[in-house]
């Protein structure tokens, strides 16, 4: 399913400092700084990560940028992050992708779909949260591949120069039959522990009042720099 982009860039601000006849832009400076520190210490994750874990040179800077950027620039926290990531891909999803047969009961549910890309080119996934159903066939394992599997396919979209995507989650139509805790708290471990920093912004339409009961639940898991992400829309 392919249409038209519905999310727009927010704008942002520059900050300016005037001293004397010069003006200097502190954002860009401190923009400057930062990328600079980022790089030096990404190499220096990359040493760490390749002595405890060889397979690492697989993976690209950017990549391992991302697991520092959410570690705050640690580089033990984020090695440590990054060496939990390989060991879970490696048994998860140990063919290097998950397949279309290995998730047929949730593709079944027809609830999520590629819909374009915003104005500065993130791709955006749209989910029917009021089409989910527990899957009793598959269990929650099989909507834990489900997850991985429109993930993937939502970051093999994202293009050059960019490094997150856009999610809609619509939940017009969502009752107690579509709520699965269980489910969600999988979702959102699997996104912020081996996705890290490729949410760009989450919206989420049509919330009635009966889901914020499941909401309450799960908002105490989500980490800090995931809910500056969530926008609700009623």
């Amino acid at each position: 399913m392919e249409g038209k982009a519905v999310v727009d860039q927010q704008s942002e601000c520059s900050i300016y400092a005037k001293t004397g006849k010069r003006t200097e832009c502190v954002g860009v400076n401190n923009d400057r700084g930062r990328n600079q520190e980022e790089l030096k210490k990404t190499a220096q994750m990359r040493d760490l990560l390749e002595k405890h874990d060889p397979t690492s040179k697989d993976y690209d800077d950017q990549t391992i940028r991302r697991f520092l950027q959410a570690r705050d620039l640690d580089i033990d926290k984020a090695c440590a992050m990054f060496l939990k990531y390989l060991k879970w891909r490696k048994t998860f999803v140990p063919n290097g992708s998950i397949s279309v047969s290995d998730v047929e009961n949730e593709i079944a549910q027809n609830k999520m779909f590629m819909q374009g890309s915003d104005k500065i080119g993130r791709p955006i996934t749209v989910v029917f949260g009021g089409r989910h159903l527990c899957n009793k066939k598959g269990g929650v394992e099989e909507f834990k591949r489900f997850v991985v599997f429109g993930l993937d396919k939502v970051c093999a979209r994202i293009p050059q120069g960019q490094d997150k995507f856009v999610a809609i989650g619509d939940l017009q139509g969502w009752g107690y039959s579509c709520c699965d805790i269980r489910g969600y708290l999988a979702a959102l471990s699997i996104l912020q522990d081996y996705y890290p920093e490729r949410l760009g912004k989450l919206f989420i339409l049509h919330v009635p009042y009966v889901f914020m009961t499941a909401w309450k639940m799960v908002y105490p898991f989500i980490d800090e720099k995931t809910k500056q992400k969530v926008n609700c829309i009623c």
